[in-house]
């Protein structure tokens, strides 16, 4: 479980510069966690990190935090997990800090807005670049089932006033009976 390869102060300092210096949020975060810890260090394989995406996001709260925390639990264990959880939270409180100060005497200013307006545009880029990374992975096995569910979740969220925590549980629920279906007919 836990890798000898890196040091608490290294992990600190990983998990420090990817949040304090890659804007978006969660899904923002991840194709950079994945590229650090995987490819470019190969501590956790990137299945394994695919892994802890998907356990990252059926728990509560941000996120990118719960992604560092078990990828630091992953690597050194408990001492990994509260090390990348502070890594995770101290650029998120300097930054909210800072911004608090400056924010509201600069944000009348033309080109303020419209550096922000980019920003949200990229993020949108980045966000589906993520989305398209990490569902050809994992709908990989079910590539025909994954995809329809993918395409009538969209066409619901836009076309109808379903709220998009019910599409979500509902597609969830769905492939996971259909999981559940195939893979009992493997067991058995």
């Amino acid at each position: 479980m836990k890798n000898e390869n890196i040091k608490l102060r290294e992990l600190f300092f990983i998990f420090f510069k990817i949040n304090m210096f890659t804007f978006g949020g969660g899904y923002t975060i991840i194709p950079v966690i994945i590229d650090e810890f995987s490819k470019k260090r190969s501590f956790i394989a990137e299945e394994e990190m695919i892994d802890i995406v998907a356990i990252a996001q059926s728990g509560p709260g941000p996120m990118a935090i719960n992604t560092s925390i078990l990828a630091g639990y992953r690597m050194k264990g408990m001492c990994g997990a509260f090390t990348s959880l502070l890594a995770s939270v101290l650029p998120c409180l300097i930054v909210i800090s800072l911004l608090y100060y400056v924010y509201s005497s600069i944000i009348h200013i033309r080109l303020i807005q419209t550096i922000m307006e980019c920003m949200a545009g990229a993020m949108s880029a980045i966000l589906g670049f993520t989305v398209f990374n990490m569902s050809k992975k994992a709908l990989s096995k079910y590539k025909k089932f994954g995809t329809s569910i993918l395409i009538v979740s969209i066409l619901l969220a836009f076309f109808t006033d379903i709220s998009a925590v019910l599409i979500i549980l509902f597609a969830g629920l769905i492939g996971l009976t259909i999981f559940l279906i195939v893979e009992e007919d493997k067991i058995c």
